[in-house]
């Protein structure tokens, strides 16, 4: 097994934790915004680093493992889910270190959080897309013909995730609001 490839996407994942926390905590603890303002503009530059240990590695002839197609999906994920991961904690620290309004907490069920599951359904699909894009792109560019066979079987995974989260998402919230429906026509009737 890989395990470069797997400790380097470990190391992006505690560098983004670190570079978010430590940004924010810049911000609204130590009250030095620019500082922070760098340490958040750094994150983009860890998803440089394990592409380019992913690209290296293929270069060098690794043979292709899970942890690559994982690279792939980690990075999709990453470019469309940081920003918004970044605003949710922004939001938390601003109420909890700078008196900042508390954080409004998402309907679980109605319009607003079907819209809710249905935006982050496409938000994921964008990730997938990205998944994509930089798994070819390898695929194409570094791999040999084997590694770049192994390198596209990420969209097996990617077709998993996607039905699982559709399922578990606008799918489970549209349920919900069925069955809660039914509940209150159920109620109304008895009266």
């Amino acid at each position: 097994m890989n395990n470069s490839i797997l400790l380097t996407i470990a190391i992006c994942e505690v560098g983004f934790w670190v570079l978010v926390i430590g940004g924010l905590s810049l911000r609204y603890v130590a009250r030095m915004r620019r500082a922070s303002t760098v340490t958040l503009a750094l994150l983009p530059v860890l998803d440089v680093v394990l592409i380019a240990a992913v690209a290296l590695d293929l270069h060098r002839g690794g043979e292709v493992e899970f942890a690559h197609r994982l690279a792939g999906i980690y990075l999709g994920w990453t470019v469309v889910f940081a920003h918004s991961t970044v605003a949710w904690l922004d939001v938390r620290f601003a109420h909890r270190f700078a008196g900042g309004p508390a954080p409004v907490k998402p309907p679980k069920t109605g319009p607003q959080a079907y819209r809710n599951e249905i935006r982050g359904f496409v938000k994921w699909l964008g990730a997938a897309a990205i998944a994509l894009v930089i798994t070819y792109g390898l695929a194409y560019t570094v791999a040999d013909s084997e590694q770049a066979t192994a390198l596209k079987t990420v969209i097996q995974p990617l077709g998993v995730i996607t039905f699982f989260w559709f399922v578990t998402g606008p799918l489970w919230v549209v349920g919900k609001k069925n069955s809660s429906s039914k509940e209150a026509a159920g109620e109304r009737s008895r009266l």
